[in-house]
């Protein structure tokens, strides 16, 4: 795949298609909503649904911060081991209850199962306004160098 923009310093910017087609890859990313007067994260599972993220949750502070109407973003990232090549997701955007009956049949097809037990009756849908990525291959520790990083590298050599 290429990207529109060329890479600096070893950075792959990636298209809006590449960061979906990253995003129907994985399944766990980190909600972000602001609580109070405080950021918090939370991780979730999701699926991607028509250019949107859906994700299920029980009554508490996750979901009611999600639901105020205040912006939220959700980042999802990977690497492949083998390859060494890394990646993240962030979609920025509202947060939305999944309400009304076909489109609340429609999420449940989805197959979104929680991997924590208990009742998560909530389904929310993320109707993005941002959607960035980048790629990037993972360096070394032994060439990363700052003054803090000598005493690491001399004990490790």
């Amino acid at each position: 795949m290429t990207s529109k923009q060329p890479p600096v310093s070893g950075v792959e910017v990636l298209s809006p298609e590449q960061c979906w087609d990253l995003l129907r890859g994985v399944s766990v990313g980190r909600l972000a909503v602001w609580v109070d007067d405080h950021p918090d994260i939370f991780p979730v599972n999701y699926k991607v649904d028509h250019g949107t993220l859906v994700f299920r949750t029980a009554e508490g502070t996750k979901l009611h911060a999600a639901l105020e109407g205040g912006p939220v973003a959700l980042e999802a990232d990977g690497v492949d081991a083998d390859s060494g090549i890394a990646w993240s997701v962030v979609v920025k955007g509202g947060a939305a209850g999944v309400t009304l009956t076909q489109e609340l049949l429609d999420t449940v097809g989805l197959l979104l199962f929680p991997w924590q037990a208990g009742r998560k009756d909530a389904f929310v849908r993320i109707v993005p306004t941002s959607v960035t990525g980048r790629r990037f291959k993972v360096t070394p520790p032994l060439t990363w160098w700052s003054p803090l990083d000598d005493a690491t590298r001399a004990s490790l050599e």
